[in-house]
């Protein structure tokens, strides 16, 4: 099963309903997503993997905005923090950097969503790969992904 395959079936066993769409100048970036898909750039849902006291775990932050480490640390309830590498983040997430989504990894992982995502009608993740993204309402991407809410930006 192709990757954005993965991620709709992955989405359909969570109960949510999501249509992936296919931007073959790609959707790497935030911005390169915006662009694509013609939205602002805060509503690009950015997947960061980082590893707190030796966890991975999926950090979700706008598009528009930087992840304040010493923030997830505290929401994580740990305290060392580190961005973990593309071969961590593909072992415990299944995707490369530039295609995880926020929910389906390969292994279950704590998720923390920024509360500034919630602020949009719809929001856009990344769908497996550098060229799938799928929207969502925010609140039905924090409770398939098993979110727990924060501020978690600078």
């Amino acid at each position: 099963m192709k990757s954005e395959e993965q991620v709709e079936a992955a989405a359909a066993a969570l109960g949510l309903d999501v249509e992936v769409r296919a931007f073959p100048q790609g959707t790497r970036t935030a911005a390169d997503a915006a662009a694509a898909i013609g939205c602002d750039v805060a509503q690009i849902v950015k997947s960061l993997v980082f590893v707190v006291d030796g966890e991975a775990v999926v950090a979700l932050v706008g598009g528009s905005d930087r992840l304040d480490e010493s923030k997830l640390a505290q929401a994580a309830a740990g305290h060392r923090v580190r961005r973990a590498d593309a071969d961590e983040v593909r072992a415990a997430t299944g995707y490369a950097v530039g295609g995880v989504p926020p929910f389906g990894h390969a292994t279950p992982l704590r998720c923390f969503v920024d509360d500034a995502l919630l602020a949009h009608d719809i929001v856009w993740a990344a769908a497996g790969t550098p060229t799938h993204v799928f929207a969502s309402e925010p609140r039905a991407l924090v409770e398939a992904a098993g979110a727990e809410v924060a501020t978690i930006r600078v």
